[in-house]
């Protein structure tokens, strides 16, 4: 049976430090719109306070998450365990978007350091968190992260970030505004 949480207390704190990876969920409003599942890991993800989570969005080659949370501001946030004791936890809220420069973008990309090329913060405010089994989720191993982004990231420099992002998230797959 799932259990639902009056907010991240010590123990799920812990547990979501634990985790790898987690995936995000946005959709805009027009029924016509897609909806978007992205994958996050990379040690990017902060717990701000007991209602509040945000983690360092790095350039990618979208930009859906920024366009709908800009939109409408709906988005889950599901953590899957992956190892011997299965567990799934999700994150229902309102999100938004912090530019660099702001003093909690600040303070999230100082407590992930090494990251090059984040275009901003996601932050979280938790309606509802809850939890599930898990049971049909496979276990398996984390073997590392991926270091390909930050090679990607210095190659380009400040200057062709900034080109990439003129050229690949300024909107949307629907056309939202982004960056």
């Amino acid at each position: 049976m799932g259990k639902t949480f009056d907010g991240i207390d010590e123990s799920l704190a812990t547990w979501i430090g634990e985790q790898h990876m987690f995936f995000v969920a946005t959709a805009p409003l027009s029924e016509n719109g897609r909806v978007n599942l992205s994958p996050r890991g990379l040690d990017s993800l902060s717990i701000l306070d007991a209602r509040t989570v945000a983690w360092l969005d790095l350039t990618g080659s979208g930009a859906e998450t920024i366009a709908h949370v800009r939109e409408n501001g709906r988005i889950t946030l599901m953590l899957c365990s992956f190892d011997a004791r299965p567990r799934i936890v999700r994150l229902h809220g309102r999100g938004r978007v912090v530019p660099p420069g702001d003093e909690v973008f600040a303070r999230v990309e100082a407590e992930h350091p090494g990251h090059i090329g984040a275009r901003a913060v996601i932050v979280v405010d938790i309606e509802r968190a809850s939890d599930s089994c898990g049971w049909g989720v496979p276990q398996m191993d984390f073997v590392a992260d991926r270091d390909i982004i930050r090679p990607w990231a210095q190659k380009k420099g400040p200057e062709g970030l900034e080109v990439y992002r003129a050229e690949n998230n300024a909107s949307s797959l629907d056309g939202l505004p982004a960056l």
